[in-house]
């Protein structure tokens, strides 16, 4: 009796608790056509992997990872809950695919930059992306993060805790940039420590567009130590 209900639940028995399993599907536009190049995003976070030519996709997650997105640039955004499954399929309603052609060599200008969620082109990039590494020895000698941004990176103006970014028009009565710290959104940089710090990112104008609405003051990327598993 006890084997007859084991066998009508295999996948119980398939994914033990801790181990990663394989999730795969595809990603099709309005139009049922295969997406090719959707970005996959687990837990809002970005990865690397991206859908075939065939819209086909397949990546690796773990049991506690809740969320799944299928996302492209100036296109759409598609989440569905994981929930133990191993296929799931995204269809695309605001996406319609151009009809393939042969490649093209892309001129400098051409040439895209991956910012974290998707692509921009460099001629779009007329505001410069500053980075830091904050692998940086000085780096050390700041009390707080604040300091660390204020004093070291460009376009950012720091008045206590108050960050605002140079440039970008705001579409609201807010200033504040959007912050993300290890892919996940946040307002609140008190329990940072520049020690804490392995590089901070600062997107504005065109670069800073595929956060569309969140992302009209300028978006802040900070990633921590250990965050990427180095």
């Amino acid at each position: 009796m006890m084997s007859a209900l084991l066998a009508g639940i295999p996948d119980l028995q398939a994914q033990k608790p801790g181990k990663k399993f394989t999730v795969s599907g595809t990603v099709v536009d309005a139009n049922n056509n295969p997406v090719s190049g959707a970005y996959i995003l687990i837990n809002n976070k970005n990865t690397d992997v991206q859908t075939d030519p065939k819209g086909f996709y397949k990546i690796k997650v773990r049991p506690s990872d809740t969320l799944i997105t299928a996302f492209i640039m100036n296109g759409g955004l598609k989440e569905e809950l994981i929930n133990g499954r191993t296929t799931i399929n995204f269809k695309l309603s605001g996406v319609i695919s151009p009809v393939a052609s042969k490649p093209e060599i892309k001129k400098d200008d051409e040439l895209e930059y991956n910012i974290g969620y998707g692509t921009v082109k460099k001629k779009e990039m007329t505001t410069t992306v500053g980075k830091i590494n904050g692998t940086n020895k000085k780096y050390a000698s700041y009390t707080n993060i604040y300091e660390m941004i204020k004093g070291e990176v460009p376009g950012v103006h720091v008045a206590g805790k108050k960050i605002t970014i140079q440039g970008p028009t705001s579409l609201n009565l807010s200033t504040d940039p959007l912050i993300i710290v290890n892919g996940i959104e946040t307002n609140n940089l008190d329990d940072i420590s520049p020690l804490q710090v392995k590089s901070i990112e600062v997107l504005k104008g065109a670069a800073a567009s595929i956060y569309g609405s969140r992302g009209a003051n300028g978006v802040i990327i900070i990633t921590l130590f250990g965050s990427d598993g180095k």
